[in-house]
């Protein structure tokens, strides 16, 4: 068993969880300035691996590529059980579905930021993180129509 003060010494990581390209970008934008112990869950694409580096990083399956996402959801599950974030931060897309779900059940505080690349209508993995996350940003003013609840942010590239 851990003693009071191992468990308060050791902070959580965050999970940054994304997928690849501009979803990548919009992420190291977000965690740029947050000086916290955090990781990557994200599908592998050879790109990926060279921009992530210097991180801690962990592949799972494009949940697109495996029927009804069952691969994504049991390779994610076991991270998430594994890691145990008190915070997930993700820029989308489905890949982040299966991770913010279960973040939810278990008691992770959700925070999701909709894709810059809507300005006037939502993306279908934002219309169910709308439902999940505690905290919604969108980077465009016209959002807050479609997401009243969501902070507006700016755009983060």
């Amino acid at each position: 068993m851990k003693s009071a003060s191992t468990t308060n010494n050791k902070r959580s990581p965050v999970c940054v969880v994304c997928s690849s390209g501009g979803h990548l970008s919009e992420a190291l934008a977000a965690i740029e300035k947050i000086n916290v112990p955090h990781y990557f869950v994200i599908f592998y694409e050879p790109h990926v691996v060279s921009r992530l580096r210097d991180e801690e990083v962990h592949y799972v399956i494009d949940p697109h590529k495996s029927p009804i996402g069952v691969k994504n959801l049991w390779q994610s599950s076991i991270l998430f059980f594994r890691k145990r974030p008190k915070v997930i931060i993700s820029t989308g897309a489905g890949i982040a579905l299966s991770t913010c779900i279960l973040g939810k059940i278990f008691g992770s505080r959700i925070i999701f930021i909709e894709t810059g690349a809507r300005v006037t209508s939502p993306s279908r993995t934002g219309l169910i993180m709308y439902r999940v996350a505690d905290l919604f940003i969108v980077q465009w003013k016209p959002m807050l129509k479609v997401y009243p609840k969501a902070i507006y942010g700016g755009p983060l590239l």
